[in-house]
């Protein structure tokens, strides 16, 4: 079901207050993107089904990954990709958490916080690896947020049960495949990496150190999702699809915008996950929400060690063929979005563009054609 309310609503209805929030160009850009998407400021196209004849007037998504309305397609597209590249071996998930001493530094500095994020985390489960004598694999996801939308940096990492031997064998981590690692040896190395990379990168505070070694780092390691062989492949990629192209908040996380305040709701982790509604100010709303856009370019889905893109194109194959499975030929996800939503069966072909001053008259009924399904 279409969400009641949406983000885009509450950027639109603050206008130039936003300006006064002391956001960067490209934040701006973005939050401008997003209250325009698929309204007749981007234009759309005319689009007709081979089966019934239906005419549909679709306007023009924003495209952007921060937008709660532009990440249906990227995601089943990924996971699409993702189905091809499964082993028959448990897979990990595992989460590498920044501690709030360092959310003022991500705020000015985001790129170095979170690059070095992405490279401590890897520095670290690769080390563990080489004790083995194998090479890991790893996908990671890069999210900031919190379920309140405070600043809460942290990856999603998976991670197979095993590795890469120097002669192409493969190498479980364990036997009984329960754990991969003990978290409380990865964080303290984890800990140690991450603060090196920060003086390599120039940051000196004596004080912020201090204040990083003198509590623990988190590192959580769920449970291992059991071979895709035994579960499904699609169930392991589906898990992974819940964090690939999640965004900051969803839509339909909305309760009630008006009167200048938000309404949305959230999950109390330090209550067992208990459901409760927070209410904010728009203007408050929208400075949080900015909070979690990515600088212009910043890549927050990273493949490494035999999962990266110069390892894999070798190393798969031949994994695939040592376990004796085939890569799943999968549904073309283009043919999942282009279905007719009238008829269900035919497939849309597009007929034309149209740019923000609206779609041709005959579109509208006004010609030769009635328009017996329109979606705007």
């Amino acid at each position: 079901m279409r969400p009641r309310f949406e983000v885009a609503q509450v950027i639109e209805q603050h206008g130039d207050q936003v300006n006064q929030l002391g956001l960067n160009g490209w934040q701006l850009r973005t939050l401008s993107a997003i209250e325009r998407c698929r309204t007749a400021a981007l234009g759309g196209h005319i689009d007709a089904c081979t089966d019934c004849g239906s005419i549909l007037l679709s306007y023009n998504s924003c495209r952007n990954r921060h937008c709660p309305k532009c990440q249906g397609h990227k995601r089943e597209a990924w996971m699409q990709a993702r189905m091809r590249e499964l082993l028959p071996v448990p897979y990990f998930h595992v989460v590498f958490t920044l501690p709030e001493e360092l959310n003022a530094l991500a705020m000015h500095q985001p790129k170095l916080v979170y690059d070095t994020l992405f490279a401590a985390a890897w520095q670290t489960l690769a080390a563990f690896g080489k004790q083995v004598a194998v090479q890991l694999g790893m996908i990671a996801i890069l999210h900031t947020w919190g379920q309140n939308l405070s600043l809460h940096p942290h990856l999603h990492c998976v991670v197979p049960g095993g590795g890469v031997l120097g002669n192409g064998a493969w190498q479980p981590i364990r036997t009984d495949g329960k754990f991969l690692f003990h978290v409380k040896a990865l964080g303290k190395m984890y800990r140690a990496k991450y603060v090196a990379g920060l003086r390599a990168a120039g940051i000196v505070d004596r004080a912020l150190f201090d204040a990083l070694f003198a509590k623990p780092w988190v590192v959580y390691a769920k449970r291992p999702f059991g071979a895709p062989i035994a579960i499904g492949a699609k169930q392991v990629v589906e898990y992974l699809g819940r964090y690939t192209h999640k965004i900051t908040i969803s839509n339909h996380r909305l309760q009630a915008v008006g009167e200048g305040k938000v309404r949305f709701g959230y999950k109390d982790y330090r209550q067992q996950g208990r459901k409760r509604s927070m209410e904010l100010s728009q203007l408050e709303f929208v400075r949080r929400f900015a909070l979690h856009i990515l600088p212009k370019g910043f890549v927050r889905i990273r493949h490494y060690g035999f999962l990266s893109s110069t390892a894999k194109g070798k190393r798969l194959p031949e994994l695939r063929s040592h376990f004796e499975v085939i890569a799943p030929d999968g549904v073309p996800v283009k043919s999942l979005h282009r279905r007719c939503p009238c008829c269900k069966k035919g497939t849309l072909i597009t007929l034309e563009h149209f740019d923000s001053r609206g779609p041709p008259a005959w579109a509208l009924g006004g010609a030769k054609k009635a328009v017996p399904c329109v979606v705007a």
